[in-house]
């Protein structure tokens, strides 16, 4: 779960901004409207979160003078700001879906939906801790690594744990079972079935060698088992993630210009004609 820390982050978030709207609709015994304080405060704080999903990330990509933080701390930030700011606006509606609030609601939700396809194609091309794409090249170096460090592991253990450590890392080392798109989009799958079938060799291992020496081994055969995938999978997942990026930024642009349409309207109406 820590990995995925700007998730929980973005769900607590949204929990705490849930229960101050609750409390809210407790005090005044309705929904509160769009046009009253809470209500504006809900828009505008959220409208403020999509403007920084919608520029700071990107300016910390393309600018070669902006390089405070890495990239990897800035995306986690574009997660969070992308999920915390729609869900405000969804309740800055008052829960009326018309006109062209309704529709910015509607693209906001698209666009959270296509932010999470996103992610899941992003986090299949291997990085640096800076958000940099490995090559091709330094992944089987690395594979390569993992296994010599599998073979160290091997040459330490005793003659009789050998063979059946021998057998598991032997019948992980074939190469995955479907590649490119598919291997992309159903890696949980395939993991989640790998792991199954595994689990038989990986009981027989620890009632051989114990259970601490067991997850040791299972930890360094997920590792380059994961280190394969991604060398498999690495041009699809970078052409899966260039065909949502075309989709997506669109996407997200239109949905920042009607809801810049929007506030300037609900300020032009709201404060200048009174």
């Amino acid at each position: 779960m820590w990995r995925n820390r700007e998730l929980l982050y973005a769900l607590l978030g949204m929990v705490l901004v849930t229960l101050v709207y609750v409390s809210v609709v407790a005090r005044l015994g309705a929904v509160p409207a769009a046009s009253n304080l809470f209500g504006h405060g809900l828009g505008v704080v959220g409208f403020l979160l999509m403007l920084m999903t919608e520029t700071l990330y990107s300016i910390r990509k393309r600018s070669r003078y902006a390089r405070w933080g890495q990239m990897s701390s800035w995306l986690r930030f574009h997660i969070f700001t992308g999920l915390v700011g729609p869900y405000m606006v969804v309740l800055h509606t008052s829960w009326k879906f018309h006109g062209l609030a309704g529709a910015v609601t509607a693209m906001a939700v698209v666009v959270v939906l296509s932010g999470f396809v996103g992610r899941y194609i992003y986090t299949a091309v291997p990085r640096t801790a800076d958000g940099l794409a490995l090559e091709s090249g330094e992944l089987e170096a690395q594979i390569a690594s993992a296994q010599a460090r599998l073979e160290q592991w091997l040459a330490a253990q005793p003659a009789a744990a050998r063979n059946t450590a021998s057998n598991l890392v032997g019948a992980s080392s074939a190469a995955p079972p479907t590649a490119g798109v598919a291997l992309v989009l159903g890696r949980l799958f395939l993991g989640w079935r790998a792991g199954r079938e595994a689990s038989r060799e990986r009981r027989r291992l620890g009632a051989a060698v114990g259970a601490a020496q067991a997850r040791e081994l299972d930890g360094l055969l997920r590792h380059r088992q994961t280190l394969q995938q991604q060398a498999a999978s690495l041009m699809a997942a970078r052409r899966l993630l260039a065909i949502w990026h075309s989709v997506h930024i669109p996407i997200g642009l239109v949905l920042f210009t009607a809801a810049s349409i929007h506030v300037g309207a609900a300020l032009y109406y709201a404060t200048l004609l009174k």
